[in-house]
């Protein structure tokens, strides 16, 4: 089991010189403490996850300062971009970074980031499936043929060309199943998050995932690659944990009310967050704390973790991306680094002597 950073910050509330002061120190203590990844985002036009609306741009920053942590995208949101753009923006980072980069693309649920493409709104999931196999042929450096600006035919290759042969890509999933079917299909790995479905549904979602990815056409053999991201903080004492993140992972979580009532009620229904009262949301999102404190992320003592992190094994996971810019004090998150890469580490022993 690998493990990464992951970003999704709270812009709400930062100083704007100290913005992405974190994104970096955390970047470079993850290069040099075994750490597989740095994931950054792409969100648009919202306070939560607006420090990200390019993560060509942060990816290239980052790029700068590490030297072998890989370098990706949690997600690009294809159906926003032109593919040969996405192609272009990304092999730059590869070169910046020496062949590091890789992407999962989304499609995009926030029909207000649609502004940027309408007309690519309705059709987006088989809009963003289209597109990875754009990108990928354009990485490999095969010419897309497109009309020019007073309609003619032309034929584009990227440049600069790209360090790495191959781009590694993922699907984005906020679990549905076809989604991880599709990722399957195209050879991708996924990208996922228990926001709206259940550790039993991931283990049916991968088990479904690993069959398409190992009956689509040209398989080699593989499983592919399935990413969790997790609120991750890790201390020494569980109780003081507990109450230094209950208070922004309950912000997080109903900023993402959505998403947490976008699985089905009983195999029946949907429930609409517009139409809550507040007594009901408070008492969703703090069942929602408790359950994710417990079993939805790598939250507590390294002692408690080891276990949490076999279960997620368990269900299928090949690497936990740990979100860890969820509404804490930046000094208190890298304050705290040093306890998950000792988790990491320890991860990586239990694994060495199972194999």
């Amino acid at each position: 089991m690998d493990l990464s950073l992951f970003y999704f910050a709270d812009d709400s509330r930062e100083n704007g010189t100290d913005r992405y002061q974190l994104l970096l120190d955390g970047a470079r203590f993850a290069d040099e403490n075994g750490f597989t990844a740095v994931w950054t985002p792409e969100r648009h036009f919202h306070p939560f996850g607006g420090l990200y609306p390019n993560p060509a741009v942060t990816g290239a920053a980052l790029a700068a300062v590490t030297r072998t942590i890989g370098i990706r995208a949690g997600s690009v949101v294809a159906p926003l971009h032109h593919p040969v753009r996405i192609a272009e923006e990304w092999s730059v980072v590869d070169n910046i970074s020496g062949g590091r980069v890789g992407l999962s693309f989304a499609s995009g649920w926030h029909a207000t980031d649609f502004a940027l493409r309408p007309e690519n709104y309705a059709d987006r999931r088989r809009v963003t499936v289209e597109y990875i196999e754009q990108v990928r042929a354009l990485w490999r450096g095969e010419p897309m043929r497109t009309l020019d600006g007073v309609g003619n035919d032309c034929e584009l290759t990227v440049h600069p060309r790209p360090v790495q042969p191959e781009l590694p890509v993922w699907l984005t999933s906020a679990g549905g199943v076809e989604t991880f079917r599709n990722a399957g299909r195209a050879g991708a790995g996924v990208l996922t998050h228990l926001l709206g479905q259940e550790p039993a549904q991931l283990a049916e979602r991968i088990a479904a995932y690993r069959e398409a990815y190992a009956e689509r056409p040209g398989a080699d053999g593989g499983r592919g690659h399935v990413v969790l991201m997790v609120h991750a903080f890790v201390g020494e004492d569980e109780d003081e944990v507990r109450e230094l993140v209950r208070e922004p992972l309950n912000r997080y979580l109903r900023s993402s009310l959505g998403l947490l009532l976008g699985a089905q009620v009983d195999g029946k229904r949907k429930i609409d967050p517009a139409k809550l009262s507040e007594q009901d949301t408070e008492f969703i999102v703090n069942r929602s704390f408790e359950r994710y404190y417990e079993h939805g992320g790598l939250l507590g003592t390294v002692g408690k973790l080891r276990s949490v992190a076999a279960e997620f094994a368990d269900l299928g996971v090949d690497e936990m991306a740990c979100l860890i810019d969820f509404g804490l004090p930046g000094a208190t998150v890298l304050g705290a680094l040093p306890h998950l890469a000792k988790l990491r580490q320890e991860i990586q022993d239990i694994q060495g002597v199972a194999r």
